[in-house]
């Protein structure tokens, strides 16, 4: 029985300047939800936004009461990030993904997007005629935004028909056109949390060179698939990257999820150090500088978005990566909560009727982590979520991320203790109004 009546939905989402639930972005879902609990105090499954919800690091924490009772908040922060935080970004780098770049490389953002839109812009002014980006989708669908903003193209594909060696032929259909710019992708991925295996990653690597392609890989979740122990600094397995296999390469790697420091707004583009100092004439002719890639990302662009990041913020980023290259914090066992509610949501889905969209990456069964994808029989994505809605669960359609399957994704952030009983029953009672044939 639903929860929610078709004329309720419909008079909250106007109400909310929706027009379409089926094709919701995050933040319409999250107005929709809230609106729909304070009219009626009945409580919202919440799978939609993707927002840590474990304690924030403390050592982070007091670092950043340090450094501003040392009196750094009077002063501006230089563009390129304080010292400390680049060294600690380095090291950080090369004790968990074991390849070198050097503190110059590693520039501090507020934010993944933000380091994905000063990047996305740099890469595509760097040569004329080169100015598209490619996604390897289903993906962040923020990112897209972003370029409809700097009015740069792009286009994509689903990846869920080009695992393994398939990927080769379909990436070199598209780099073969001579414009791709920037090839984009999370890993492990935001939506589907599947995870690029080796054999892709090289693939990546190589076909970046080949055709001066920039790697953009965002590493949100950096270190959290925990099908293999990736907790041990300076010791193998590391986390697997395209970095390995091509200097053209950005990995964005955030505070947000591993350190619960959201709040802070603050990440590490970390650019290779041949691409740091590459020089683009087509730069140097824009900004008026020598056309370097890296201080020009730094000076001319980053600078003039958001004219550096919080000093303190730094410091404390600074310190929890300090502490976990040196053992002392042990960040992977912090994040393993998200994997053990996905497991627990993932088994009521599938008692219930539904399945595992995006269930396997190459090799092996995907992992449990912070999203899962889910369908139902062959109800599309966007009907799926309108009708999750009626009964208290608020996600969003796999169709707003690029992906050409049918389902939704779910995010296993703001799942409770209590909310687990809620969604077995509403999964349950939506399972009995919506027999399969």
């Amino acid at each position: 029985m639903k929860l929610f009546s078709e004329d309720l939905v419909n008079e909250v989402a106007r109400e909310c300047n929706v027009a379409d639930l089926s094709c919701s972005t995050i933040g319409e879902m999250v107005l929709v939800a809230q609106s729909l609990e304070r009219r009626t105090g009945i409580p919202f499954v919440r799978m939609d936004q993707g927002s840590p919800s474990l304690p924030q690091n403390r050592y982070g924490i007091e670092a950043e009461k340090d450094a501003l009772d040392r009196g750094i908040g009077s002063t501006y922060p230089a563009a390129e990030g304080v010292p400390e935080l680049k060294k600690a970004a380095s090291d950080f780098i090369k004790a968990f993904v074991n390849i070198d770049v050097s503190p110059r490389s590693c520039i501090p953002v507020t934010g993944s997007v933000m380091g994905s839109f000063s990047s996305f812009i740099a890469c595509a002014q760097r040569i004329p005629g080169k100015d598209k980006v490619l996604f390897i989708d289903p993906g962040f669908p923020i990112m897209k935004s972003q370029l409809a903003i700097i009015g740069v193209q792009w286009r994509s594909f689903d990846i869920f028909h080009y695992r393994g060696a398939a990927l080769r032929s379909k990436l070199e259909e598209e780099l073969s056109k001579g414009d791709v710019a920037v090839i984009s992708y999370s890993t492990p991925n935001n939506p589907a949390w599947i995870c690029l295996e080796d054999e892709e990653l090289e693939i990546i690597g190589e076909l970046a060179t080949e055709y001066d392609a920039i790697v953009l890989e965002d590493q949100a979740y950096f270190c959290m698939d925990v099908r293999r122990d990736l907790s041990h600094p300076y010791e193998a397995p590391f986390v697997p990257t395209a970095a390995r296999y091509t200097d053209n390469y950005i990995l964005l790697t955030s505070s947000s999820k591993i350190f619960s420091y959201a709040g802070q707004r603050i990440a590490i583009t970390c650019i290779s150090d041949a691409l740091y100092e590459k020089i683009y004439p087509s730069l140097a002719s824009r900004y008026h500088t020598t056309g370097a890639f890296g201080p020009t990302l730094t000076a001319a662009i980053m600078y003039m978005i958001t004219s550096g990041c919080t000093a303190s913020t730094q410091y404390g980023y600074a310190e929890m990566m300090n502490l976990a290259c040196q053992g002392k914090i042990n960040f992977v066992e912090d994040t393993i909560a998200y994997s053990r509610r996905a497991e627990r949501m993932k088994r009521i889905f599938l008692e219930n009727g539904f399945h595992i969209v995006y269930d396997k990456d190459v090799t092996e069964k995907i992992g449990d982590g912070f999203f899962f994808t889910v369908g139902y029989g062959d109800m599309d994505g966007g009907t799926l979520v309108k009708e999750l809605v009626h009964y208290g669960i608020s996600l969003i359609s796999l169709s707003t991320t690029g992906s050409l399957q049918n389902g939704v994704r779910a995010c296993s952030a703001r799942m409770t203790e209590e909310m687990f009983a809620l969604l077995e029953e509403r999964a349950r009672e939506f399972g009995k109004d919506h027999p399969l044939h």
